[in-house]
């Protein structure tokens, strides 16, 4: 009945975070080869150095004429000059060769005119305006140069990177390869989605929860199903996760009540077991920060909101970490804030809210909802605003900051 009182003590987010850390001394994974088209969302493992400049050649920017810049110098509409044209793959004094984007310049050729600044007039044309050299030319290297790093070590690798390392020839590298995270559900009146839930039970909405939030970070979930209130099945389960996964996360059971065991059975299982437990964080005050075997374990709430903010603020920097990428906040945005909204003093508030554009402004509208459970006070949200513990609440128009996990709405619905 002891543990029934609550905790004694809650551990401030920053330094709950910095404990767990100093504790676990996170670094990336292994390393694995991966094809190009395999590799959007991966993350390089090394620095890919470019083995070719590109571009490899001096090549054409624009359709239009290669020439001699200087031969081009105080043309005009009312002065044009006249160039010979040729075909051959060099370039004499008053000559020009017709070239196409990307097209190769001829050897002797320092610039391009474009297409519309000339004028054909049998096998030659009259240039109605002057080009610099080096004008509307990409040189050899400009881009990228022979062994110049590509794409940097860390990199989360979107279109762009790979449409890059596809131009230099590059068609396969090395990634660190995606961290495993084991997800265990706990607790007696859970059931797996398809099944008809009798009236003390309910759908284990969680699983989906945490897999997609791993999935958006490029971790590969791995479910290893519910267990009850049960010591014995919760450690068999930790213990499952820990031989097959790079970290693990389960959720229920972490506060203080007579059912509440995972916490206890992290203890039981080795050192240092649990590192903090009890945040000063609304939702998610129950979340433990745990640690066997050298692998990290999250012990979320059972409460979908409250797992998702534990994920957020705790298991999401973690799993960066093990990918090597340096831990980056999500897209920020400032706005006026909607409405007056109340905080908790000595603990950080995490409030939902609804970022929109309206008359050219941005607004946050705070997502009101009672309790950590309701899942629809995510779905109506796209981001989330945090209360520092010193606040009492947050005025009607204050400029706020909103941490987004989709983007901006174009107007309030």
């Amino acid at each position: 009945m002891a543990r029934l009182k609550g905790f004694e003590k809650l551990t401030n987010v920053d330094e709950a975070l910095a404990m767990f850390f100093k504790a676990l001394k996170p670094r990336s994974l292994s390393s694995e080869p991966v094809a190009i088209e395999n590799a959007l969302g991966r993350v390089t493992a090394e620095d890919v150095v470019a083995r070719t400049d590109l571009p490899q050649f001096d090549r054409s920017a624009v359709d239009g004429y290669a020439v001699i810049a200087e031969d081009t110098f105080e043309a005009s509409q009312f002065k044009p000059k006249t160039l010979r044209l040729t075909r051959r793959d060099r370039l004499h004094q008053v000559q020009a060769k017709q070239v196409w984007t990307g097209n190769l310049l001829p050897k002797g050729a320092n610039a391009v005119i474009m297409l519309e600044h000339t004028r054909m007039v049998r096998n030659e044309i009259e240039i109605v305006g002057s080009v610099t050299p080096s004008e509307n030319v990409s040189k050899k290297g400009e881009d990228v140069k022979r062994g110049e790093v590509a794409v940097e070590a860390g990199t989360r690798l979107q279109a762009h990177h790979l449409g890059l390392l596809a131009a230099l020839g590059i068609t396969e590298f090395n990634v660190v390869r995606k961290p495993r995270i084991a997800i265990i559900s706990t607790g007696n009146e859970l059931m797996e989605l398809g099944g008809k839930p009798s009236r003390d039970q309910i759908i284990n909405s969680n699983r989906y929860v945490i897999s997609g939030l791993c999935r958006e970070l490029n971790a590969e979930p791995v479910y290893l199903g519910i267990v009850g209130d049960d010591e014995k099945e919760i450690r068999t389960k930790i213990v499952e996760g820990l031989e097959k996964a790079d970290a693990v996360i389960t959720t229920g059971g972490t506060s203080v009540g007579a059912a509440d065991l995972v916490p206890i059975v992290v203890n039981k299982l080795g050192t240092p077991g649990i590192v903090v437990h009890g945040i000063a964080m609304r939702p998610g005050m129950p979340t433990a920060l745990g640690i066997l075997e050298g692998k990290p374990v999250f012990v979320l709430s059972g409460y979908p909101v409250a797992a998702t903010i534990g994920f957020e603020v705790f298991a999401r920097p973690t799993i960066l970490k093990l990918l090597g990428v340096e831990t980056v906040p999500r897209p920020r945005v400032d706005a006026r804030l909607a409405r007056r909204v109340a905080g908790a003093l000595g603990r950080r508030v995490y409030l939902r809210v609804r970022a929109f554009e309206q008359e050219g402004e941005l607004h946050a509208m705070p997502i009101l909802t009672k309790g950590s459970g309701l899942l629809s006070s995510l779905t109506k949200a796209n981001g989330y605003v945090v209360i520092p513990e010193n606040r009492e609440g947050l005025e009607k128009g204050e400029n706020v900051t909103v941490h987004l996990f989709s983007p901006v709405a174009g107007g309030r619905k």
